[in-house]
């Protein structure tokens, strides 16, 4: 597949984090699965090696200057995702793809729902 797919990919997942605050698990997972033919923990895994960058940077810079970030939050979530994506990453290497895939559709179909239904 041509890099350009895979950059248009990432430009759509760049503005809908931007806009948003979503693109990994939401966007590029789902496409990387269904339009790139990857495996549930291809997908996951390939988004996470996305992440290593400073990839959100720029927007985070972006909000932080309209004065939406809260550092000192920011900063302890930080310390707790570092050390629970690599206990998660350990985790999951044991459950079966198909088991996976329709655990993280679950997850998503329960979030947009929450997000649709709950009254502001």
């Amino acid at each position: 597949m041509s890099p350009f797919v895979y950059i248009a990919l990432g430009l759509v997942a760049g503005v809908a984090g931007g806009m948003f605050g979503i693109g990994g698990g939401t966007l590029l997972i789902p496409a990387l699965v269904y339009l790139l033919g990857m495996t549930q923990h291809q997908a996951q895994g390939t988004t996470l090696a996305i992440l290593v960058p400073p990839i959100g940077l720029l927007a985070a810079l972006r909000y932080y200057y309209a004065g939406h970030v809260k550092l000192d939050i920011a900063a302890f979530i930080c310390i707790g995702f570092f050390v629970g994506g690599l206990l998660g990453a350990d985790i999951i290497q044991r459950v079966p793809d198909l088991v996976l895939k329709r655990a993280f559709g679950v997850f998503l179909l329960a979030i947009s729902l929450r997000m649709i239904f709950t009254k502001a």
